[in-house]
């Protein structure tokens, strides 16, 4: 009876260890008591390119679904960042800043030059027949003065009406009077002349013309003795005591300039100086050759200092705008696909990152997708590329402790590389590929969008497709995807699916 209840013991034990065994893990975990709370995106990204971000779900430039990327996500190292040597991180002097939330102050800077303040302008003419007396002004030029005399009028409708204007009086019937008050009036006469007539009852044989506004005297058309009708432009006065200023603002800035607006004018005649004035008119249509718009400011000019015709350098106040996310202007790296700055990680990696930017102020840049707020970037300008090709070159030289991937340029591989294409464009003749890394080239793992040759026939091959190519280089980092074939050993993958 022993053995039997030993040997029940053992084969119990032994079938508990089996099913321990064979039984899967997942069923012996215990059932949560409560659901996971809901994990919330903080933003999307490409599947093939990470820098590539948006606010929402959509589509990448590969046609590709995004994905989201959540708040609670650990960050794992980027494939598309690279590790810096500190010995070239201190060479190049790496400074970087962070990404901040501020407002900018705009402010459009243009030149212009001098006008007359046309709404100053006063243009005499006659109202009546007749001629030219005693003229008082003899060239343009001259100064006049408000209500200077300017010169005489013999007209013997003048005569005439002040006749009448006698006649009534001595009437006293005041319709007459006031009719012909009226008439006085029209032919030229002012208040104050009709006053005298009233007290006088003396006609006067020549009647005096006063300026209405004081300035400079910038026409002359009329000397003594001449015959003059109302149609004649007899003399034109210009008030210089406030001026205007014309300048010009390119298309993209059109929508900043507001009525209003404060402008400050600095001229180089008279150095040291500045004048502040203020948007008044902003022309409805944009200059045809040019594309600018044609903006205008009024400025004071109380001591005439400020000639028509004088160059102006202007800057036109922007008020500012709500608060958004801004990077220094020499963060940017501008190329033909667009605009990018290098992410500083932390721990010596660095890598590129597309961003969407927007206005420029006080050496500030906008911001308007690609970064966060808090982000570190580049701002060194020794650090910084202003082209593509040499952005990849930089990424290259970043690391020398990678010595094999330094390519000899006067020697370009004939030897074939593997891939496997995301996208064709047969429209461009090209095609996004992903490539193993080229060690003869310099080139990493790396997904690129590289043109085709005209002789290769893209519709013989489709998207998820392996094959093995050769490039040529057309100019520095530049290349062309010259010979191209399926992969035909399957089970000589470089890239996994």
């Amino acid at each position: 009876m022993k053995h039997k209840g030993l040997i029940t013991i053992i084969v119990v034990f032994i079938f508990g260890i089996a099913l321990g065994y064979f039984i899967p893990g997942h069923y012996l975990k215990s059932v949560p008591t409560e659901s996971k709370k809901e994990r919330k995106i903080k933003y999307w990204v490409a599947p093939m390119d990470p820098s590539y971000r948006r606010d929402k779900p959509g589509k990448s430039p590969m046609g590709m679904d995004l994905i989201p990327v959540y708040e609670d996500e650990k960050p794992t190292t980027d494939q598309q960042s690279i590790k810096i040597s500190s010995r070239v991180v201190d060479n190049l002097g790496v400074v970087t800043a962070k990404v901040r939330k501020q407002s900018l102050s705009q402010s459009i800077n243009t030149v212009g030059y001098v006008v007359v303040n046309e709404d100053n302008i006063e243009n005499v003419h006659s109202y009546i027949d007749g001629w030219i007396r005693n003229l008082q002004v003899t060239s343009a030029g001259d100064p006049v003065k408000k209500d200077q005399k300017l010169f005489e009028i013999y007209s013997p409708k003048l005569i005439n009406a002040q006749q009448e204007f006698i006649l009534a009086l001595d009437s006293k019937n005041k319709a007459l009077i006031e009719a012909s008050q009226k008439k006085l009036l029209t032919l030229g006469l002012n208040d104050q002349q009709i006053d005298e007539l009233k007290k006088t009852r003396k006609i006067k044989q020549q009647v005096a013309v006063f300026a209405k506004t004081g300035g400079i005297l910038s026409k002359l058309n009329i000397r003594d003795g001449m015959y003059i009708t109302p149609d004649k432009e007899l003399m034109v006065i210009e008030d210089l005591s406030s001026i205007w200023v014309r300048v010009e603002v390119y298309e993209k800035q059109s929508d900043w300039v507001k009525l209003h607006q404060t402008a400050i004018a600095s001229f180089p005649g008279l150095p040291g100086k500045e004048w502040q004035g203020e948007v008044i008119y902003i022309y409805p249509k944009l200059d045809k050759m040019t594309h600018t718009l044609g903006v205008r400011l009024q400025f004071p000019n109380p001591n005439l200092t400020l000639k028509p015709n004088m160059y102006a350098t202007v800057r036109i106040f922007v008020p500012e705008k709500k608060k958004t996310l801004t990077v220094p202007t020499s963060a940017v790296i501008r190329t033909e696909e667009g605009s990018h700055v290098i992410i500083a990680l932390g721990e010596g990696r660095f890598k590129p990152q597309v961003v969407t930017t927007g206005i420029e102020s006080n050496g500030k840049l906008a911001i308007l997708s690609g970064l966060s707020e808090g982000d570190k970037v580049v701002v060194s300008g020794q650090f910084l590329i202003d082209s593509e090709s040499s952005l990849k070159a930089a990424f290259r030289r970043l690391d020398p402790t990678k010595k094999e991937l330094t390519p000899d340029r006067n020697k370009i591989p004939t030897t074939y590389n593997r891939g496997k294409i995301l996208a064709i464009v047969p429209q461009k003749n090209r095609i996004i590929l992903q490539h193993s890394p080229i060690k003869a080239l310099g080139m990493p793992e790396m997904v690129m969008e590289l043109p085709v040759a005209k002789t290769i026939d893209l519709s013989a091959y489709h998207v998820g497709q392996e094959i093995d190519f050769q490039l040529s280089e057309d100019k520095p980092y530049h290349y062309t995807l010259t010979k191209m074939r399926p992969v035909k050993n399957k089970s000589d993958r470089s890239l996994h699916d």
